[in-house]
């Protein structure tokens, strides 16, 4: 539970001061030149009564604090505060009119202006009650409001985090178990390349495993990392395929969500080398606008060959895309004949908040 708003800081105490010293003038002004009552009877009635009723007002957080506003109970609620102000208005007038009447040597007159006024500060008294109770209650729940937001906002952030992770690791053992299977293989037939394979991916996988706590990464780490990829697949395919970067300088320092290329490189290398008769071209595209970074991954195939698939990696990068900057309109594929090409507009602005 918060705190008393108008003790919280200085600047709120020394608010809250002004504003009773400003009260207190009008009170004052109201006595002696609109009522024409003496200087012994305004300054101490006015100086009293009003630091009487600052007091009190602080001390009315505590019945908002306490008695919370229940549809089922409202009658109770209701009650519970008309109580509370005649209590409060009883203490306030009964404290007042004793510590005042001390203070004024003429005490006869000051009964009978008391007594006279007394109608009106009864009802000032209540009003001040429900007033400053009902600021108290805005103060509250505004700020449990404020905490409810930031607790769904903290939530959503802890489920989307969740959501990318699952989606990052639904990629890395589909390529670790067929990396493992194709050492496996090699090692009968060529167990230096087995070796040299086994080290990259290890490479690859140190990389894999000191950045999957992030979500974001520059784009020249990616490449780094796909060149990597790259070679783990050219000791299995040799020369089956070439690989072509044509990346703009200026996007190479750009973040671009952790591990989002890769699958990309390896559906071209799953759907267009494995079976192809002719070299495949892969190229990877980057240029730079104001707006988004714009990536392309494109691949050459052969007939029928642009048809296999069954899009799983596609949709994990379009629900990435999704998840990171709240747009579903990111990823563009475009199937032609002899080629498919996959784009991707990255907002230079960063990740949806």
């Amino acid at each position: 539970m918060i705190e008393n708003p108008l003790l919280r800081n200085l600047k709120s105490i020394y608010i809250y001061i002004i504003a009773w010293l400003f009260i207190s003038a009008l009170y004052f002004s109201m006595i002696y030149w609109g009522i024409k009552e003496p200087l012994s009877i305004a300054v101490p009635d006015s100086l009293i009564f009003n630091l009487l009723l600052a007091g009190l007002g602080l001390s009315f957080w505590y019945p908002a604090k306490f008695i919370q506003l229940d549809n089922q109970r409202f009658i109770r609620f209701l009650f519970t505060h008309i109580s509370g102000s005649i209590i409060s208005v009883i203490f306030w007038l009964a404290a007042g009119f004793l510590i005042t009447g001390m203070l004024v040597s003429e005490q006869d007159a000051y009964s009978n202006f008391f007594f006279s006024t007394l109608a009106w500060r009864i009802l000032v008294g209540v009003l001040f009650y429900f007033l400053v109770v009902s600021f108290y209650y805005v103060i509250i729940y505004y700020s449990e409001y404020q905490q409810k937001i930031a607790k769904e906002k903290e939530l959503k952030n802890l489920i989307t985090e969740a959501e990318l992770r699952s989606l990052k690791f639904q990629i890395n053992p589909h390529f670790i178990f067929n990396s493992l299977n194709s050492i496996s293989s090699l090692t009968m037939s060529n167990p230096r390349s087995a070796q040299t394979m086994l080290l990259k991916l290890a490479d690859f996988l140190r990389y894999t495993v000191s950045n999957n706590s992030k979500h974001m990464s520059r784009l020249e780490d990616e490449l780094k990392n796909i060149k990597l990829y790259l070679e783990i697949e050219k000791i299995r395919f040799e020369e089956k395929f070439d690989f072509i970067e044509e990346v703009d300088e200026e996007c190479r320092k750009v973040s671009v969500p952790n591990m989002l290329l890769q699958p990309l490189i390896e559906n071209a290398i799953k759907h267009s080398v494995y079976e192809a008769l002719n070299k495949v071209v892969i190229k990877l595209h980057c240029r730079h606008n104001k707006e988004f970074l714009n990536i392309e991954i494109s691949n050459t195939v052969e007939k029928d060959s642009i048809s296999k698939g069954t899009g799983t990696g596609l949709k994990n990068i379009s629900e990435r895309l999704l998840l990171h900057y709240g747009r579903s309109d990111l990823l563009k594929i475009v199937k032609q004949e002899g080629l498919f090409k996959v784009s991707l507009f990255i907002p230079v602005s960063g990740p949806a908040n």
